[in-house]
């Protein structure tokens, strides 16, 4: 099997789960990290095994060795980039979101058409076992078509004054904060699962805490702040709060909260999808499990079971029943998704239709995330979402 070599710009939180999902593939080696400085970059290097450091983007993408860049960068470095990987006809993998506005993302996508490249976001949920199996029961229609889909994206890790991360400063996380980052991840879940676009919000968004205690040194997001931490006040000008109504293609209605200052709630991503012939729900914390509800005849927890699951997506399991699988999985599937694609081994056919987002998908939830920033601005109306 031929070798492929990546390339990873960024090693902060989820940098790492890069590196294990594709070293977990046995047939692409990590050549080279990039980080904000060269002293940063080979401490990185030397904590993960990584052969080459470089102390900018650019050199890493210039290096030959290099054929995948996964880029792990804050929001603000998304464009730039993505931008430079295209340039160089390379094949590109950004975190989410996929730009800090629907106007970068498009700009985005019209580049990847162009070069031609393999290009994913990884919405990393679309992964889990279970998430594939309630979207095939979805198109199978197994609960008829959706007429309701609810749910919610809940944390605490902002909760505190002195909590504090890149993501509420708009010059680097952009104009939404919990909506940009964890709203984005639910609305484009349930689109892959229904199978439905969403064609327009109302949104009430709001800032629980409007001041915060910006420390001298930046730590990583969801880290506890320290004693010698305690800096400048901070004004936040970005939402941490949130709740959506929705209206799907088809006439599907939905409604969703986000919120990063809900205590005791560490990554409650929930969704339900409702139909005349049933009902399915699934809990990102119990991700193990898919809520089957009906009418008549019982509602079912069902357990990821390789043999009780629809075939055609049995290959998203990796271990026997009663053995837990969880977000390393998933992430895993999206990038092994992802290189099969590169690879041209028959990921994109009828039968195995790869699971991950593509920057289009990128586009759309940019898009969704601006409609709804939109419609809170002008005091919770009815928005067209523009794609």
């Amino acid at each position: 099997m031929k070798r492929i070599g990546m390339g990873l710009v960024g090693a902060g939180l989820i940098g790492p789960q890069h590196i294990d999902a594709v070293r977990r593939l046995g047939f692409v080696d990590v050549v080279a990290v990039a980080g904000s400085s060269e002293k940063s970059a080979k401490e990185k290097a030397e904590m993960l095994g990584i052969p080459k450091a470089y102390g900018g983007f650019q050199a890493l993408i210039d290096d030959p060795d290099v054929e995948v860049v996964h880029n792990c960068t804050p929001n603000f470095l998304h464009l730039p980039v993505n931008s430079a990987v295209i340039a160089k006809k390379k094949h590109v993998v950004s975190d989410k979101p996929l730009a800090m506005n629907a106007s970068e993302a498009k700009q985005l996508l019209t580049a990847v058409r162009q070069a031609g490249v393999v290009h994913a976001v990884t919405f990393n949920y679309r992964g889990n076992p279970l998430v594939q199996q309630a979207r095939a029961m979805i198109a199978n229609g197994e609960i008829g078509q959706p007429h309701f889909i609810h749910g919610h994206y809940l944390q605490d890790w902002l909760i505190k004054e002195t909590d504090f991360s890149w993501r509420i400063e708009p010059e680097k996380g952009g104009p939404s904060s919990a909506m940009g980052d964890i709203g984005s991840h639910w609305c484009d879940l349930v689109q892959h699962v229904s199978g439905l676009r969403i064609e327009s919000v109302l949104a009430d968004l709001t800032t629980v805490i409007p001041t915060r205690t910006k420390p001298k040194v930046a730590r990583e997001s969801f880290a506890e702040a320290g004693a010698a931490d305690a800096g400048e006040t901070f004004t936040v000008e970005v939402e941490d709060l949130g709740s959506v109504l929705v209206r799907f293609e088809n006439g599907c209605k939905g409604v969703f909260s986000v919120g990063q200052v809900c205590a005791g709630h560490k990554n409650n991503l929930v969704f339900e999808i409702d139909g005349m012939g049933g009902s399915v729900r699934w809990h990102q914390e119990r991700q193990n499990e898919l809520w089957v509800g009906r009418r008549d005849g019982g509602n079912v927890d069902m357990a990821k079971e390789p043999g009780m699951m629809d075939e055609s997506i049995q290959h998203y399991t990796h271990l026997p029943g009663g053995h837990q699988e969880g977000f390393a999985t998933a992430f895993h599937n999206v990038i092994r998704d992802i290189y099969g694609v590169i690879l041209e081994e028959g990921a994109r056919n009828d039968i195995r239709p790869p699971a991950f987002a593509t920057f289009e998908d990128g586009y759309r939830a940019n898009c969704i995330v601006d409609a709804v920033l939109a419609s809170s601005a002008a005091g919770g109306v009815w928005t067209q979402v523009q794609y």
